[in-house]
């Protein structure tokens, strides 16, 4: 018997060593984000008996955009957003965008923010629904629980500025990020501010998460702001050094 979802919710699919494929579902139809892998999304989908309605790319990473091509030769009327600028590098999108195109999908209005720095032309999906008590980000590998991506083609002007563009976002923004990635992220940052009763409160309630097989996401832009160092960044000098001091850190 198939298991049908009806209300808008967005639902965690994890997937290889940390990724997270997110869900989101409205009126029997579901958009997906960054899928890593196609089969236990696709196996998902037909479970809960949804049609696919779009895919959503927030940048070329194999560990993004490897599930895509099958899911879209299963659903091949789903739409693939990705940025205009990686043509080359996500041949098959179908429906490109750039920084502050607006447009509509699943009833609610789509914002798309360019946040370089992980990547050169990685973006952000911002969305609101006069439904929802909240808004809804997907940042990618952008913004993390407790941290940011790793600078691999940008600079940290760069991603100290998108972080900057995320961080305006109103405080009750729900973050969906694409790693689970936010208990090392809070380690860290616990090493550095050993007495920070923020960062020791959230640890430990993610960490509760982590035990009980549940994942510490979705945060919102309120938490981030009490628990991320990267956002408390004052200027991209610190920024600069928080990343180097990361990339650097072994638990």
């Amino acid at each position: 018997m198939l298991e049908k979802i009806r209300e808008f919710t967005i639902y965690p699919i994890t997937v290889l060593q940390d990724n997270i494929v997110w869900v989101w579902v409205h009126n029997c139809n579901a958009v997906v984000v960054d899928p890593s892998i196609s089969g236990p999304v696709e196996n998902w989908l037909l479970k809960k008996d949804l049609s696919l309605k779009a895919i959503l790319q927030t940048h070329h990473h194999d560990d993004h955009i490897g599930g895509t091509q099958k899911l879209i030769n299963r659903w091949p009327d789903a739409k693939v957003v990705a940025s205009r600028k990686e043509l080359k590098r996500i041949p098959f999108q179908t429906f490109s965008v750039g920084h502050n195109d607006i447009f509509n999908l699943m009833d609610s209005e789509i914002k798309v923010i360019e946040v370089h720095g992980h990547t050169n032309n990685h973006i952000a999906f911002y969305i609101s629904n006069e439904n929802l008590k909240y808004n809804i980000l997907f940042p990618g590998d952008t913004l993390f629980g407790g941290g940011c991506g790793r600078l691999l083609e940008g600079t940290p002007a760069q991603m100290f500025e998108s972080l900057c563009k995320l961080n305006s976002l109103p405080e009750n923004t729900k973050i969906y990020s694409a790693h689970e990635y936010t208990e090392d992220n809070l380690k860290w940052a616990l090493s550095l501010e050993p007495e920070n009763i923020s960062i020791i409160k959230r640890l430990k309630l993610v960490q509760n998460k982590r035990e009980m097989g549940v994942p510490s996401l979705p945060s919102t832009i309120s938490e981030e702001r009490k628990t991320n160092l990267f956002l408390r960044a004052e200027n991209i000098e610190d920024f600069a050094i928080l990343r180097k001091h990361k990339d650097n850190w072994k638990c």
